[in-house]
């Protein structure tokens, strides 16, 4: 066993499926099938379900997870720290941002980052809020840039980004030519929701109960798990939403969307810079914390 084989064992966790993972450590799906046998006849029991041409992870197997990814963590932190040591700053920093930040801010922050550090490697994973703080209490990531508050024990959050959100609607819509509409108009329209645990939804919530007003309140025709699968849905004419601008920036320029502001809503929110109150950052990782800050000031 070596931290390679528990590092091919944990894509196959994470992708839920060999081929995946296959494509995702650059092996082929029997190289990748073979390691885990090696596992597995090294600890004596069954690591992966195979089902329905997924895999999942037996008892077992969950159990390895949580502490193959910790010793990954640990192996990167190390490296990354040998680096400091002889004045360099390199190695591999695992990163999360929820929806916004992950599609539409990081990857350009990263790639500024990337040049001013040659030797540095950043995987950034993306997810709703929910998820990307999971995976920071777990270690599976040293930092994330999400868009709400969380409670979550031994979470740490900074703000870092201003955002406003506002009403999306397709060209066309009867109110395209408007600059706002109230929560009233709002409520009365077929209106699309982000799924449960996504900080858009959260913002507007807490925004809107703070007005005696519940999401259920609002004329939901769908939820929606990802902002594209939104912003897809409201081009097609099946309701409005709210959302960032930042994700719509394109479709605004060219006028395939408006945005409207909501004039009794105050929908203003942050993203928020989050990490783990009881773990060492690596040099690594504040460096790259440095870089977002100077770079979003």
């Amino acid at each position: 066993m070596d931290i390679w084989q528990l590092g091919i064992f944990c894509s196959v966790v994470e992708l839920k499926g060999f081929s995946r993972a296959s494509r995702a450590v650059h092996l082929t799906q029997p190289t990748v099938s073979s390691h885990i046998r090696d596992l597995e006849q090294h600890f004596g029991c069954r690591l992966i379900d195979r089902l329905g041409g997924g895999a999942v992870p037996t008892p077992a197997g969950k159990l390895l997870y949580r502490y193959a990814r910790r010793l990954i963590a640990l192996r990167d932190e190390m490296e990354t720290a040998m680096a400091e040591f002889q004045g360099k700053i390199r190695g591999r920093l695992k990163i999360g941002g929820s929806t916004i930040p992950g599609g539409y801010i990081l990857p350009g922050l990263i790639g500024a980052f990337k040049k001013a550090y040659p030797g540095a490697s950043v995987v950034l994973k993306v997810g709703d809020t929910r998820g990307i703080v999971a995976r920071i209490a777990a270690g599976e990531i040293e930092l994330g840039v999400v868009g709400a508050r969380t409670r979550q024990a031994g979470i740490v959050q900074k703000e870092l980004i201003r955002d406003r959100m506002q009403v999306i609607v397709p060209a066309g819509h009867h109110w395209q030519k408007r600059r706002s509409v109230t929560l009233s108009e709002l409520r009365e329209e077929p209106f699309i929701l982000r799924e449960e645990g996504s900080g858009t939804r959260k913002s507007l919530a807490l925004e809107t109960a703070g007005k005696g007003f519940r999401l259920e309140d609002f004329n939901v025709v769908a939820e929606m798990g990802s902002t594209e699968a939104v912003v897809q849905a409201v081009k097609g004419g099946l309701g409005i939403s709210i959302l960032s601008p930042i994700a719509v920036a394109e479709e605004l320029q060219i006028g395939s969307l408006r945005a409207l502001d909501v004039a009794d809503l105050d929908l203003t929110r942050h993203f928020y810079l989050t990490t783990h109150r009881r773990r060492t950052r690596s040099p690594l990782a504040e460096a790259f914390i440095s870089h977002l800050e100077m770079s979003v000031k």
